[in-house]
């Protein structure tokens, strides 16, 4: 969880970038260019629907593929870019599995470095400094926050985003699936499960 010579500029909240297109955002909505409600609807999209729906499809093919699943576990950027899934903040790809023993999460303590790729735009709580911090010192507590308590006997793995390196949880496959299509158990798939912060459950 080093940090040294990692550039977390890239993705920043604070990079001249997103500065730049805040400004933009600002100015168009103030010549009545773009409605804000239009604007806060394409976003919430990019961030629920067309982003994550890939890393789901990820989660569902190694769920329903063994091969794939070690594929992914051995070198998750290949696996992945099989599927179509390739871009920028999505070059270094990890998987980590959940387990019965294990469970992973994922956060990024410096800014916010995302797998674009697989989980589209990242929330605003990812960005937010008490998550940041707070998931480091204390991620019992955090996941408590999110409504996951983890069993005190199951090991909780923090891993930290770089420039260099992405990761995407696998969460463990709930029972009374067997038999799923791949489309079907996609879409059970959220974007918090893949970073961690939730489970996957079964539709009541």
């Amino acid at each position: 969880m080093a940090h040294d010579g990692h550039d977390h500029r890239e993705g920043s909240e604070l990079s001249p970038i997103a500065l730049r297109v805040k400004a933009m955002e600002s100015l168009l909505i103030e010549k009545g260019y773009v409605d804000p409600a239009a604007i806060d609807e394409l976003i919430e999209t990019y961030e629920h629907k067309i982003g994550p729906r890939n890393g789901a499809r990820v989660v569902a093919r190694a769920w329903s593929d063994p091969g794939f699943a070690e594929w992914l576990a051995r070198d998750a950027s290949a696996a992945i870019a099989s599927l179509g899934y390739t871009g920028r903040q999505g070059e270094h790809m990890v998987a980590l599995f959940n387990t019965p023993q294990v469970h992973n999460m994922v956060v990024c303590t410096l800014c916010s470095c995302y797998p674009w790729p697989v989980l589209g735009l990242p929330p605003v709580w990812y960005k937010s400094p008490p998550y940041r911090a707070r998931a480091v010192s204390e991620p019992r507590e955090v996941l408590k926050d999110f409504g996951l308590t983890i069993d005190p006997s199951r090991e909780v793995r923090v891993w930290d985003s770089t420039a260099e390196i992405r990761y995407l949880v696998i969460p463990e496959r709930p029972s009374g699936t067997d038999g799923w299509s791949e489309e079907k158990l996609a879409a059970i798939v959220s974007r918090d499960s893949m970073i961690g912060t939730a489970i996957v459950s079964l539709p009541s």
